[in-house]
């Protein structure tokens, strides 16, 4: 264990709504949801305002529209988010040489690499503030949470602890009191599931948990669980931080607040980061051999199944019957905490006429199993989704409110400005859809 609160947890809130807000002038303060806009969308992140009414990431999108009805709910603009990610991701660099994303809104900073010693809590705390202002700086007035300590597990719990926009240090040699009046259920692995089979040996808080000894817990859940929660009880965890960024690769993932155990739910989550990975390659014009399927589990553990084609592709269908072949060959019995589908073996040429329809499935189910590595699909055009970006000769950018039955409704703003509310015609020529560039180290490299 460190004698320093080096490690730093810094999570961006609500990511994808704050963006949206702050490109939206008229959704500040106002409850905004991002993700599948259909009868089968899954919430990917609720604003402050909305998760008042009990919307959560990981919520399919339809119970979300019954909790909150007159919510702006949007289609997600990756390349935005993307490029605001590169932004803050930056200045965490310029902090330290040792960052650790965890998604496009989270990363552990090791403060150790940076040469510091003997910080104290203030000292912290001041480098946490000063953090914190360059990434709202840098990414246009977004807000972050930062939990501080000596290790991953307390700095990512104390990162929850003061949201929005807090900071929290724990004191060396405090880990262990810092826990025990927590719920047990703040320890990574303890899942519905495990917490009921607590409850019946009197165990709700981490401070029972703290007072059960390793043979019992592994009575109560099993050896390798139970071995890893009797660590974590006491804060035992000396995880070094460790970037995990790929310079050959294009992936996607997300990090879920809750653990997700429901199998459909994550194979829905897949088959769109596939379609991501897809556009992202096709924008690169690139394509790839190796499809991988990240998962990082309840208790942090991270596991990688991949699988290898004949030819490179950026088809999606192909990485998305091969994420869903590798997921289903995964374990998530005891919750998964972190999605992610990326390609590798990247090629700079596209085979378009590789395979056939379905000569496509049967490349998908002919793939080779091959220990670690991270592909793309077809862009179609999917009309216009609430929430994406257009520009107008006559009344400049905006983005779409609406759209249904041939036609397409727009607000007028941008982060600094408020303009009409208009409708068009579908297939008016004056409307067009407004590309982001996303920064190019961020057009290849993992999420």
């Amino acid at each position: 264990m460190r004698a320093d609160p080096s490690i730093l947890h810094v999570d961006l809130d609500a990511f994808f709504a704050a963006v949206e807000q702050r490109d939206k002038p008229s959704l500040r303060g106002k409850p905004v949801v991002v993700g599948g806009i259909g009868l089968r969308g899954v919430v990917s992140t609720a604003s402050y305002e909305a998760r008042k009414y009990g919307v959560r990431s990981a919520m399919s999108t339809a119970e979300a529209r019954s909790r909150c009805p007159h919510a702006a709910y949007l289609w997600p603009r990756f390349e935005v988010y993307r490029a605001t990610s590169h932004a803050v991701m930056e200045q965490m660099r310029a902090l330290s040489p040792l960052v650790e994303p965890l998604s496009l809104d989270e990363a552990f900073i090791d403060l150790a690499a940076t040469g510091l010693r003997d910080l104290t809590v203030e000292d912290v705390e001041a480098i946490a503030n000063d953090l914190k202002d360059a990434i709202k700086k840098a990414s246009g007035g977004l807000t972050a949470s930062v939990g501080a300590g000596t290790s991953k597990l307390i700095a990512k719990i104390a990162s929850d602890l003061d949201k929005p926009d807090g900071v929290v240090v724990v004191p060396p040699g405090t880990e262990a009191e810092f826990l025990a009046p927590m719920q047990v259920t703040v320890i990574p692995g303890v899942g519905p599931a495990t917490a009921q089979r607590l409850s019946m040996a009197g165990v709700r808080t981490v401070a029972d948990l703290q007072l059960l000894d390793e043979e019992e817990l592994i009575r109560q859940v099993g050896s390798a669980h139970g071995t890893s929660l009797h660590r974590l009880a006491v804060a035992a965890d000396d995880r070094p931080v460790v970037s995990d960024r790929e310079t050959k690769s294009v992936s996607v993932e997300d990090t879920f607040e809750t653990d997700i155990i429901d199998r459909s739910l994550l194979t829905a989550i897949s088959e769109r980061m596939a379609h991501r990975v897809a556009e992202r390659l096709r924008k690169a014009q690139l394509s790839g051999r190796t499809v991988t399927v990240k998962t990082r589990m309840h208790d942090f553990t991270t596991h990688t199944r991949s699988s290898t084609l004949a030819g490179p592709t950026d088809d999606p269908r192909v990485v998305a019957r091969v994420a869903r072949r590798l997921l289903e060959d995964s374990d998530i019995s005891g919750g998964i905490r972190l999605l992610g589908v990326g390609v590798s073996s990247l090629a700079d040429w596209i085979q378009d006429d590789l395979f056939t329809e379905s000569e496509a499935d049967e490349a998908a189910a002919a793939a080779v199993d091959v220990p670690d590595v991270p592909v793309r699909p077809r862009e179609r055009d999917p009309g216009y989704q609430p929430g994406q970006d257009v520009t107008h000769p006559a009344y400049g950018e905006g983005w779409v409110w609406g759209a249904g039955r041939g036609r397409v409704t727009v607000r007028f703003e941008t982060p600094d400005t408020r303009g009409p509310i208009r409708t068009f015609a579908i297939d008016d020529p004056e409307l067009t859809k407004l590309q982001r560039v996303v920064p190019e180290e961020s057009a290849a490299e993992a999420d």
